[in-house]
């Protein structure tokens, strides 16, 4: 541009050079100093005594004698170079961090959050596999023939159940069954009500006996005492700290899934009754401000309880209460209602109330328990069984039917000939799915 002076390019790259060159001794002389400075105060150089320099401290002496002839301008390009090494490993290690938190592991330290979601921690080995154990039907009313023959047996529920069948409870990461009974000193029996259970509140000592995880209220016999009956059941679980599904203080709470979670998956746990099915039925539904269970005589609601669940969570599982009682066939709302739950979503769907067996199969391709049957209920000589799912991200990565037997109020895990009895009898009732000899669970 005209008038405007210019600098002689020589000149002013002499004093850019001459700068870098000054910074570059000053910036020496400063690491010079700490470095030595820093030996001293380790104690590694004792020079006025006439002992002798260390060999790390002559390393360190000889590495600034290095750096010393070292131009200014090197130094610096060196320094560049370790600090973006120091940082590549700083966002290196927060990687690693990161992957070993996991996808949920923030969620799982922050309480509140656990809370509002209705979570609890699943410990696991693999946080991205977890086992699931289902069991069937069970009962703590000492009226009846069950608890009787626990006093009997000295009152330690262990000498109730096989020692191999203890320990598949033992082994799940999460250990699911029907409580089918109320926890309560008060109230009184629903008038008319053939069968009415309830159990002291310190008998809720026995779910922890046996391993128990998670149980479902979803059931008929949650308000056998009134509405004090299913509350105190509530208190009485909380208490022990027992997570529970399918019934609540309001229809928010009855209705809404529990999140088994740990840092690497997260497992929707969804429950529902569709016992008895009447508009007007002794086991009070759940209101929007009133005790009771989750009802799906109407299934709507739990469709879409399922269809939510779904979006929230990697895997979502239903454990309804439908049936007719004592027979192996399926009724026309069993059919009607595991149609409907497919489609809303849910991955593994397993049932009760039946109080015996009933065919497994597959329906769009999710598999369904219609039964577990009795598991520790009266002593009738019934066969029952478990449920085994393993769970990943990627969905059901195995489902395994463990043949049990009900006899005389003890519950024993079968083997050998017996297991196959259980097992051939299963697949003739079984129209779309087949058990193999291991208790493999597949499609046909």
């Amino acid at each position: 541009m005209a008038g405007a002076s210019r600098k002689n390019p020589n000149v002013t790259e002499k004093r850019r050079r001459h700068r870098r060159q000054r910074a570059g001794v000053i910036f020496l002389t400063v690491f010079v100093c700490v470095t030595v400075l820093g030996l001293l105060t380790l104690g590694g150089i004792v020079l006025l005594n006439g002992t002798t320099i260390p060999a790390y401290a002559e390393t360190e002496r000889e590495s600034m004698e290095e750096h010393a002839s070292e131009p200014a301008g090197g130094i610096l390009t060196r320094i560049e170079g370790d600090t973006g090494q120091y940082y590549e490993a700083e966002m290196a290690a927060r990687e690693a961090a990161k992957e070993e938190e996991g996808r949920y592991g923030a969620i799982l330290k922050d309480a509140a959050a656990m809370q509002e979601i209705h979570a609890v921690e699943v410990l696991a080995e693999n946080p991205e596999r977890v086992t699931v154990t289902f069991a069937g039907d069970i009962l703590f009313d000492d009226s009846y023939s069950p608890m009787v023959r626990l006093k009997q047996r000295g009152g330690d529920i262990a000498e109730c159940f096989s020692a191999e069948l203890l320990a598949e409870m033992d082994a799940a990461n999460v250990f699911m069954l029907n409580n089918e009974f109320t926890y309560t000193d008060r109230g009184m029996p629903t008038e008319g009500k053939q069968y009415t259970f309830r159990a002291k509140p310190s008998h809720v000592s026995y779910l922890k006996d046996l391993s128990v995880d998670v149980v479902s209220l979803a059931n008929n016999h949650a308000f056998d005492y009134g509405e004090i009956s299913l509350t105190d059941t509530l208190d009485t679980l909380t208490e022990a700290g027992i997570p529970y599904v399918g019934a609540g203080r309001n229809l928010e709470e009855a209705s809404r899934p529990l999140m088994l979670m740990t840092k690497g998956l997260k497992i929707a746990v969804v429950s529902a009754t569709q016992i008895e099915r009447q508009d007007h039925p002794n086991t009070r539904g759940a209101t929007e401000d009133a005790p009771g269970v989750f009802r799906c005589w109407n299934p709507q609601k739990l469709y879409e309880t399922v269809e939510q669940a779904k979006t929230e969570s990697d895997f979502v599982v239903v454990y309804i209460h439908w049936g007719t009682e004592n027979t192996t066939e399926l009724d026309w709302a069993q059919r009607e209602q595991v149609k409907g739950l497919a489609e809303a979503g849910a991955d593994l769907i397993i049932g009760d109330h039946p109080h015996c067996l009933q065919e497994v199969g597959y329906v769009d391709g999710v598999p369904v328990i219609y039964s577990l049957g009795n598991f520790w209920f009266n002593s009738r000589a019934l066969d029952t069984c478990m449920v085994k799912a393993v769970i990943t991200p990627d969905g059901l990565e195995s489902l395994q039917f463990l043949p049990a037997r009900q006899e005389n109020c003890y519950t024993s895990l079968l083997m050998g000939g017996e297991a196959e009895r259980v097992i051939a009898y299963m697949n003739t009732l079984s129209n779309t799915a087949i058990i193999e000899k291991d208790g493999s669970i597949r499609p046909k």
